[in-house]
């Protein structure tokens, strides 16, 4: 879409305001609303100024102002708000210079495609992330100096049995058992269908919805793949839908990859493939039908796996799923059909252009742009440098022999691991200047003093059911 089928879109569409979004350093949706009869078509090129200082992990106060530059291609009716209005992601400009931002996430995105290109491996990376999610009925908590709690709830959830309701009609989903089963017991399905409904609208090519293995309201939409940079806009557009559709029935959607003890997590398993000239790359006559590319791509995403979980499991949260026993991705290994090894080849078709790798680590609190750019990163440079993987690891790993499956590689355990993980290996991550040193020094920074510091000032409510009566 051009600039002017943009304003013909507005006249058409009777929309009265222009929503302006953007990605901030650690991945969430802002936003800034102008009247329609402020967006021109110059206004395209020009940009509108805004400040930048006041988000987290972008510029000083002393280098306030930004420019957001809408992107026509990415203009959707939102589906929300009371008044018309249209809505476009932006990219980030310095005003001065005109350069794009270093911090942008989305440049950083974009960096990415255009190494891809330049390296002649391929001209397309296709991206499709599974994003999961829990829908609450209720949600509380606080930290402050004398008390510290959450609490969340679901009317479907195991630990309702009980609960007298006026009346408690049963069928509620156990722990682990809440993998597709049909309504009652799935209370959620016409909210997904809303939800699946609200994305089609917005553009969005869903394949396909489903209650998830846990428990207390756990979500899935899939998403068909797209090309790298579109996919990680339609990431948050697709947390938008779900956030609004849910608090629009009186409901709280999250994220978070592990809100629940005792049951699974939401994971973002990333399906990435590579293409050239319109055909695919990664199907071939090797192991599980890959070709020698892609299991190369494989052999560099295990060995830069370590890093690259800094950016594709960036909260302290992460690792309380990166845990054995839930069908977490915890083992450095690869393997068709093997939910427990951290890539997994899928066996669904044999059609060449559905074979991909699907790196399973990765959970929904990432900044999309900068995961997906990663996880492409290591997997040229596992090409480039011709990193084979190894053997498949085809069996329960969780059944292995002591001294075999001491001797599979493990996910850090910890974000201070992954983190310093990265720190020690992210040469691959700055070729073709797609990741500068500033963001990944920022970054690293932003983790260890605005989550981890905080986290070990406060004591844990399990501590005290650990040793108050020491």
């Amino acid at each position: 879409m051009k600039p002017r089928e943009v304003l013909a879109m507005c006249r058409e569409k009777e929309v009265k305001a222009v929503d302006l979004r953007f990605s901030d350093f650690l991945g969430a949706w802002q936003h800034l609303t102008i009247p329609v009869g402020k967006l021109e078509e110059d206004t395209f090129g020009d940009g509108l100024g805004f400040d930048g200082s006041s988000l987290r992990g972008w510029q000083r106060v002393d280098e306030s102002d930004m420019l957001l530059v809408p992107q026509p291609d990415t203009a959707v009716v939102d589906p929300f708000t009371a008044l018309p209005t249209l809505s476009m992601i932006c990219n980030i400009q310095d005003p001065i210079t005109r350069e794009d931002y270093s911090r942008d996430p989305r440049y950083v995105a974009r960096k990415a495609v255009n190494y891809l290109k330049s390296t002649g491996i391929a001209d397309t990376c296709f991206v499709g992330p599974e994003a999961e999610f829990f829908v609450f009925d209720d949600v509380r908590f606080d930290q402050n100096a004398h008390e510290g709690y959450y609490h969340v709830d679901s009317s479907e959830a195991e630990w309702n049995r009980g609960r007298k309701e006026g009346p408690n009609l049963g069928g509620k989903l156990r722990f682990k058992e809440g993998n597709c089963p049909l309504p009652p017991g799935d209370q959620l399905m016409d909210l997904r269908n809303e939800m699946m409904q609200a994305m089609i609208q917005s553009g969005i090519d869903v394949e396909a919805q489903h209650h998830e293995v846990a428990t207390a309201g756990q979500c899935e939409i899939d998403m068909h793949y797209q090309e790298l940079v579109r996919m990680a806009d339609q990431v948050c557009l697709y947390k938008y839908i779900v956030k609004n559709v849910a608090r629009r029935h009186g409901k709280t959607a999250t994220f978070m990859p592990k809100p629940i003890h005792g049951d699974n997590g939401s994971g973002m398993h990333v399906h990435l493939s590579l293409w050239r000239e319109g055909q695919p790359l990664f199907a071939g006559t090797g192991y599980a039908g890959l070709s020698e590319m892609a299991l190369l791509a494989i052999g560099g995403i295990l060995r830069h796996a370590p890093a690259l979980l800094a950016l594709t499991n960036p909260t302290t949260n992460s690792y309380k799923r990166l845990v054995p026993g839930y069908e977490a991705p915890v083992n450095l290994a690869y393997s068709q059909r093997n939910r427990s090894a951290a890539c997994r080849i899928p066996m669904y078709s044999t059609n060449p252009k559905t074979k991909r790798v699907e790196f399973r680590c990765p959970d929904p609190t990432c900044n999309p742009y900068f995961a997906f750019s990663a996880i492409l990163l290591a997997a040229i440079d596992g090409i480039q440098n011709k990193l084979h993987p190894g053997e498949p690891l085809d069996r329960d790993i969780y059944d292995l022999p002591a001294e075999e499956f001491k001797k599979v590689p493990r996910a850090p355990g910890s974000l201070e691991e992954a983190l310093a993980a990265l720190e020690a290996d992210h040469d691959f991550l700055l070729r073709g200047d797609v990741f500068t040193p500033d963001v990944l020094e920022h970054w690293v920074k932003h983790k260890r003093e605005e989550e981890i510091a905080p986290m070990r000032l406060r004591p844990h409510p399990y501590e005290f059911c650990l040793y108050y009566d020491v």
